[in-house]
C-alpha cells in the first residue's frame, strides 16, 4: 500500500510541478518514449541475468506488495518454540526431540506453532542445527561457523534480485537519453519544417530524458532499496535463532538462551524483556494446566 502511496506523491509532485510553472500535460503524452525506454530497459534486465535470477526477481516483485509477516507476532512464537524446545532437551536429553526434527510436520510439538511451519526456511534452519547439535559429533565453534556461512550464502542470494532490479534503475537515465538523441535525431532530419514544428519535435525528443530518470529515481530504485529491507528482516530471523541455539550449547538455561536471542531482534519487532517474562509466564501456566487435566 506504501509503495502506491510513495508512486502516487512522485507522480503528482512532478506533474503538479510542471503544470504551475507553465507546461503543459499533453507534450508529455509520449508512448514511443515509453516503448524505447522500457523495452530497452527489459532487454539489459533479460541479457545482464540468468534465468533463475530472472524468475526470483519477479518472484521478490510480487513480496513487495505483501506486508512484512517478520513482525513481532512471529518472534514472539519463535521464541515460544525455542523454549518450548530447548526445555523439553534439557529434562529429558536430546533424542526426546529426535522425532520431532526429523518429521516437523507431523509432529505435535511443531504443530503447535503453525506460523513457523508455513516458513520452510525457518522450520529447515532450526531442524537442521538440532538435529546437528544431539549428534554429538560437532563442536559448539564448529556450527557456528556452518551457521554462519549458510546465513551469509542466504543473504548472498536474496541480494541478486537486488542488483537485478538496481541495475535497471541505473540504465534508465541512459536509455532516457537514447529515446532523447533518437528524437533529436527525427528531427533533424525533418530540419525543413516550420520552426514551431521543430520546436515541438524538440520537445517531445526532451520527454525521453524526462522519462528515464523519472522511473529510476522515483519508481524503480525505490524497489531495490525497498527489497533489501525486506531481505535484512527474512535473515535477521536466522541469526535470532542462531544465537539461541549457540547459547543452549554453551549450557545456558533456555530463559536465558531466549534472551540472548531477543538482544538480536530489530527493536521495531522485538518484545520488552517483560513482554517475553510475562509472555513465557503465561506459557508455563498453560502447560502446568494441561499437564494437570491430563492426569485426571
Amino acid at each position: 500500500m506504501l509503495i502506491i502511496v510513495g508512486y502516487i506523491v512522485v507522480i503528482a509532485s512532478a506533474l503538479v510541478g510542471y503544470v504551475l510553472s507553465g507546461g503543459y500535460l499533453a507534450v508529455l503524452f509520449q508512448p514511443l518514449e515509453f516503448l524505447i525506454i522500457g523495452g530497452t530497459a527489459i532487454g539489459a534486465f533479460i541479457v545482464s541475468n540468468e534465468k533463475k535470477i530472472i524468475l526470483a526477481t519477479l518472484k521478490s516483485l510480487g513480496q513487495l506488495f505483501k506486508t512484512s509477516k517478520y513482525n513481532k507476532t512471529l518472534y514472539l512464537t519463535l521464541i515460544n518454540l525455542m523454549y518450548t524446545i530447548l526445555t523439553k532437551v534439557r529434562q529429558n536429553g536430546g533424542l526426546s526431540i529426535e522425532a520431532d526434527i526429523d518429521n516437523p510436520k507431523e509432529s505435535e510439538l511443531f504443530k503447535a506453532y503453525p506460523l513457523i511451519l508455513a516458513n520452510p526456511q525457518i522450520c529447515d534452519f532450526i531442524t537442521d542445527y538440532l538435529r546437528l547439535m544431539i549428534s554429538g559429533n560437532m563442536e559448539v565453534y564448529e556450527i557456528e561457523a556452518l551457521m554462519n556461512e549458510e546465513i551469509e550464502t542466504k543473504l548472498h542470494e536474496l541480494e541478486k534480485p537486488v542488483d537485478a532490479i538496481s541495475s535497471v534503475g541505473d540504465g534508465l537515465p541512459a536509455f532516457g537519453i537514447v529515446a532523447a538523441v533518437m528524437g533529436v535525431i527525427n528531427t533533424l532530419a525533418q530540419a525543413d519544417r516550420p520552426a514551431s514544428e521543430l520546436g515541438e519535435l524538440i520537445a517531445h525528443a526532451m520527454v525521453g530524458t524526462f522519462l528515464g530518470i523519472l522511473l529510476a529515481y522515483g519508481f524503480v530504485s525505490p524497489l531495490a532499496a525497498l527489497l533489501r529491507q525486506k531481505n535484512a528482516d527474512s535473515v535477521k530471523i536466522l541469526e535470532c535463532i542462531k544465537v539461541i541455539l549457540i547459547a543452549s550449547m554453551h549450557d545456558y538455561a533456555p530463559q536465558i538462551c531466549i534472551e540472548f536471542g531477543r538482544k538480536t531482534i530489530f527493536s521495531h519487532e522485538r518484545p520488552s524483556f517483560f513482554e517475553l517474562e510475562k509472555y513465557l509466564q503465561e506459557i508455563k501456566e498453560k502447560n502446568t494446566q494441561q499437564t494437570e487435566n491430563s492426569e485426571q
